[in-house]
């Protein structure tokens, strides 16, 4: 965040009179002239907002209330999983969809993916296409997601902050591609953390959706998650009713409301999203653009979209 990006970032730890850690809080200021200025924890992540005790928690969560007032910000938002009180407000207008795993991937393939969308994820493999996991797939994985994120009129981090997690986190980050005669048609990059397995950015290119890559790639990622051991498949946030929640539906999971917690002075509810009617203009002409101009100027601009 502050490397990569150049953030401003601040660490809260909570300690008792011995100074023993009950609970940890890392927040970022994300700021623009153009987008507005905004206290996160954890900006273009799911998740963030204190971790700890119940106690540490409500500790925390008022250190970062004090620090929003103190800054001025516009917004203040933990994207806690759990819900939090002490004056803030949760926000409802993201979820996720989990789904347990079993300890075998013929299992999950068998009992936990229905017939509908096992015909679907054998079409790519029909057409020879197969799924490699890797860490070094970082240049492969970046090269289709930002195709995508233009495709979709969304500005894409840079590929610095992808190397720089892969870097930092090599026991917990997975990039996986889907191939087909070798070229990459579809990829993802996700977590893998205590239990739990996350596709936190995925893409693939449209001229191949017809065999459609993007399924082969979450079954991919699901058996990868079996391999690693984890018991939760979690597909990553999306708005409730969206095409990307009825895409991770059919998977069979179960929805699970993310309760981020917000303050705001100016009664502020959400970070700005290419997906609202202010930007729709601008997603469109972002899309019709050259994808050379958008791999150079939307890593200035997506660092402000958090």
């Amino acid at each position: 965040m502050a490397d990569v990006l150049g953030h401003d970032t601040f660490r809260y730890a909570a300690v008792d009179a011995a100074g023993a850690c009950h609970g940890v809080l890392p927040l970022v200021r994300v700021r623009s002239r153009l987008f507005g200025d905004f206290l996160l924890s954890m900006p273009f992540m799911s998740y963030g907002g204190p971790l700890g005790s119940p106690r540490a928690r409500e500790v925390l969560a008022g250190e970062g209330i004090d620090l929003a007032g103190r800054l001025g910000v516009d917004l203040l938002e933990l994207r806690v999983r759990r819900r939090l009180g002490g004056g803030l407000v949760a926000s409802d207008r993201k979820l996720t969809v989990l789904k347990s795993l079993p300890p075998s991937a013929e299992e999950l393939w068998e009992n936990g993916i229905r017939a509908k969308v096992r015909s679907q994820i054998r079409r790519p493999m029909k057409e020879g296409m197969r799924g490699r996991f890797s860490g070094e797939l970082v240049e492969a994985f970046y090269s289709v997601f930002a195709r995508t994120m233009r495709d979709l009129g969304t500005p894409v981090l840079p590929r610095g902050f992808f190397a720089a997690v892969a870097a930092r986190f090599p026991d917990q980050v997975i990039f996986g591609v889907v191939e087909c005669e070798g070229t990459v048609v579809a990829a993802g990059c996700g977590f893998h953390w205590n239990g739990e397995v996350e596709i936190t950015w995925a893409g693939a290119l449209r001229e191949f959706s017809r065999a459609a890559p993007n399924m082969l790639l979450y079954w991919a990622f699901m058996e990868e998650a079996v391999r690693r051991g984890a018991t939760t498949f979690n597909f990553g946030r999306c708005t409730p009713d969206s095409g990307t929640h009825r895409f991770k539906r059919q998977w069979d999971g179960e929805d699970h409301p993310l309760p981020w917690a917000q303050w705001s002075p100016r009664g502020l509810g959400a970070t700005p999203s290419p997906d609202s009617a202010k930007f729709r203009l601008a997603t469109t002409v972002w899309s019709r653009l050259p994808l050379p101009v958008t791999n150079l100027v939307g890593p200035y601009l997506a660092r402000s979209l958090p």
